[in-house]
């Protein structure tokens, strides 16, 4: 089968399924693993890709994504391509199982999907449980998707069960939105206690905590007078496939660290 992967998340998932020979073409954002997609042709970034030239690839299958503002119309447009598409839109945990799942099934690889769904749920839970477990209180959360505006997740994230998961709390959990737009004053009144950089499209590499640091009105938010922000790469946060694992590792050490009394 022909495959083109449309978003590193499910590239990420197609060569977890051992599919990675199947591809034949990637986003330009598709980064692992890198000794697959290193050698695939591009078909455009995430939020524009370009049609004809995910045609000229003969694909049997287009694995798209909709999990971002934009890509709504990166579908539109390859379904009025005629191209044959199969569409993920994962809100949660529970859903990316599911997409690993349909992916797995319509590559004519049901067990190996059933099987990588099911250790991640299982990894997912194992990492999170034992050391959440010591946290009498929440720790709130704060994670910037994007810093200027400051862009954070909302119950409809698979990031805010990963700091649940962790041992932690996202202040936007009640609202009913996959992420949003916060201004100073609602930081101001979340009092997040850490701060966690995983910067869309940014390499972890060029996170700067004195971005967040400089924000005028920020400085009383108790992660900045303490100094608690922290980069974890959107690669293990922002992507939703099975490496969400390290992501939250990740978490639960800076969550940890954080409520331990010999923290300083």
């Amino acid at each position: 089968m022909r495959i083109v992967s449309h978003s590193c998340s499910n590239t990420e998932i197609i060569c977890a399924l051992g599919a990675g020979g199947q591809l034949v073409g990637v986003d330009d954002h598709s980064d692992y693993p890198p000794d697959v997609v290193n050698r695939l042709p591009r078909v455009g970034p995430d939020l524009d890709v370009d049609p004809a030239r995910v045609a000229a690839l003969s694909p049997d299958l287009v694995v798209v994504s909709d999990t971002v503002p934009g890509h709504e119309r990166v579908i539109e447009n390859l379904q009025a391509a005629g191209l044959p598409l199969l569409i993920t839109a994962p809100r949660s945990l529970a859903d990316i199982a599911t997409d690993i799942r349909s992916i797995a099934a319509a590559l004519d690889l049901a067990a190996q999907g059933e099987q990588l769904a099911a250790d991640f749920l299982q990894q997912l839970q194992q990492a999170g449980k034992p050391e959440a477990a010591h946290n009498t209180q929440p720790l709130p959360v704060l994670i910037e998707w994007w810093p200027k505006p400051v862009i954070v997740p909302g119950r409809q994230s698979w990031a805010t069960q990963l700091i649940e998961l962790a041992g932690g709390s996202n202040p936007w959990a009640d609202e009913d939105v996959a992420s949003l737009e916060i201004s100073t004053a609602q930081a101001q009144a979340a009092a997040p206690e850490l701060i966690v950089m995983s910067w869309c499209g940014v390499s972890s590499d060029n996170y700067r905590p004195h971005i967040v640091r400089r924000r005028a009105g920020w400085e009383n938010i108790p992660a900045v007078r303490h100094d608690r922000i922290q980069p974890i790469s959107e690669a293990w946060l922002g992507r939703p496939g099975p490496r969400l694992i390290h992501g939250l590792r990740a978490l639960r050490r800076q969550i940890q660290a954080c409520t331990s009394p010999h923290y300083s």
